[in-house]
């Protein structure tokens, strides 16, 4: 059981980006992962999701014993692989409730139209998500933090085994910060293995996690506990 990354290297256009990456994540873990810019998370984030740009030199990865990278991206998902990025993008014409219902029915589940529009209603009340950007297009104007909160409720009505929010709290208000970090606690919680990707420690604050890596120059270069949080944050990254 797990979600197992080993000796993964990457590269895109021909530059190495990731340099033998290995981490481990259990069911019910919170595994936080920072770096300054340029490190290499949220290329480890889009090798994850197969993002073709990304092409894997070496290294393999396993989720719950199966292997993750010679399968499509529809196939990662199905397997309960969840990525949400910095940037999540805008799908015209198809709203999030449309969405869902895809991708559960895709990997088997029988749901009625209206018990999935119950469901992500109430979900929605729950997160403080208006009614009204349930109908319209997904993410299409919405503002940042309507966008981390959308994610987060496709996120609890999908109830992956696995979740990468790579950046999912840059740029969030406080009200959506907790948002986030409530929604990445109760799905811990509830068996799911979380690892959050970020360059800062406020959502640190709100999600305590169980260990902290620290990635530079595409390496993995320190793991530890909030003290490492708390020394990043009085010496920063140069020490490592």
């Amino acid at each position: 059981m797990g979600f197992k990354i080993k000796d993964l290297f990457v590269s895109v256009e021909k530059k190495e980006v990731l340099k033998g990456v290995s981490l481990d994540i259990e069911p019910g873990e919170v595994v936080a992962l920072m770096g300054p810019n340029g490190s290499g998370k949220s290329s480890l984030a889009y090798a994850l999701a197969g993002h073709p740009n990304y092409v894997v030199r070496k290294g393999r990865v396993e989720l719950d014993g199966k292997k993750l990278l010679n399968k499509k991206v529809n196939e990662r998902a199905n397997m309960g692989l969840f990525l949400a990025f910095q940037y999540p993008v805008g799908i015209d014409g198809v709203n999030v409730k449309e969405i869902l219902i895809t991708t559960l029915r895709g990997r088997g589940e029988k749901i009625s139209a209206l018990e999935l529009k119950k469901k992500v209603e109430k979900e929605a009340q729950k997160m403080g998500i208006e009614k009204e950007l349930l109908m319209r297009s997904l993410n299409d104007g919405f503002s940042g933090g309507e966008k981390k909160k959308m994610e987060m409720l496709q996120m609890s009505i999908l109830k992956p085994k696995y979740a990468v929010l790579d950046e999912t709290d840059s740029g969030l208000d406080i009200d959506a910060l907790r948002v986030v970090a409530d929604g990445a606690k109760k799905a811990a919680q509830k068996g799911m293995g979380v690892l959050i990707i970020t360059h800062y420690k406020r959502i640190l604050e709100y999600l305590r996690p169980d260990k902290v890596l620290v990635m530079k120059k595409g390496k993995m270069v320190a793991q530890g506990g909030e003290e490492l949080v708390k020394m990043l944050e009085d010496k920063g990254y140069k020490k490592l």
